[in-house]
């Protein structure tokens, strides 16, 4: 059965190859169908891969390979929460080695142009107190590109 509510994401022509990738790196994740065009289409042809079923953390998605009319943004990503620096750096440096791009506070961009935020739980902890401690953890990640666990442990015993 299907769900009931799927994350739809417009690719010029590499779904396939996303849903590969995100299945290979990120646990709870998968590619449950390719479904080829049974017709011509504006950006494609009969047998072309159209759309691809996967799920990312247990999230399903569709990829839709559109062609390049639409493009990807910060306005939506996913955030990945972490619970150590070694897991931190597996899911940036599995990102950003494969074609992405390092952005700062703990974001980066796949090779798809997809957004993602590699986010430690003590970081997300320590915004949920609030008040000093907050802040300190909040000063420390405005200086980083990708979450040095340490560093934010340290800001937030101050």
């Amino acid at each position: 059965m299907s769900p009931k509510n799927t994350i739809c994401l417009w690719y010029d022509r590499e779904a396939e190859a996303a849903a590969r990738f995100y299945a290979e790196t990120f646990p709870d994740s998968r590619v449950t169908a390719v479904h080829e065009a049974p017709g011509d289409y504006p950006s494609g042809k009969a047998g072309d891969v159209l759309t691809v079923e996967f799920t990312v953390v247990g999230i399903p998605c569709l990829g839709l390979n559109g062609g390049p009319t639409f493009q990807h943004s910060e306005a939506f990503s996913f955030q990945i929460a972490t619970d150590t620096q070694e897991e931190t750096d597996r899911y940036w440096n599995a990102i950003v080695g494969n074609g992405g791009q390092e952005s700062a506070c703990g974001w980066c961009k796949d090779r798809w142009g997809i957004s993602w935020q590699i986010t430690p739980r003590t970081l997300t902890e320590a915004l949920a107190k609030g008040g000093d401690e907050a802040k300190r953890a909040f000063e420390a990640m405005l200086t980083m590109g990708k979450i040095d666990v340490a560093a934010i442990d340290a800001a937030r015993r101050g």
